[in-house]
């Protein structure tokens, strides 16, 4: 490991080369985002090889359309609390 930073992934892509030239497999990758709460590689837009040897991952940002449907579905479960405490 040098004294700079190296970016593993980056726009959600991995970067082979730079895990081959860090010595670290896509295994070690996949677990050492698993470690950090990330289901799989596909969830992580960035990866950063620290010089101390920590992986910082950055999520990926959910497309406009998922966070508006969850912005319907919690609206939807506001609704139902307040129609169950009308009903009672």
């Amino acid at each position: 490991m040098g004294g700079d930073p190296d970016v593993l992934i980056e726009g959600g892509v991995v970067n082979p080369e730079r895990l081959q030239r860090e010595l670290i497999t896509i295994a070690e990758l996949e677990s050492a985002a698993h470690k950090q709460g990330f289901g799989s590689l596909a969830d992580i837009d960035r990866a950063i090889l620290d010089p101390g040897g920590t992986i910082c991952f950055v999520a990926k940002e959910p497309p406009p359309d998922a966070a508006r449907h969850q912005q319907i579905l919690q609206r939807l479960d506001q609704i139902s609390a307040r129609l169950t405490a009308l009903r009672a």
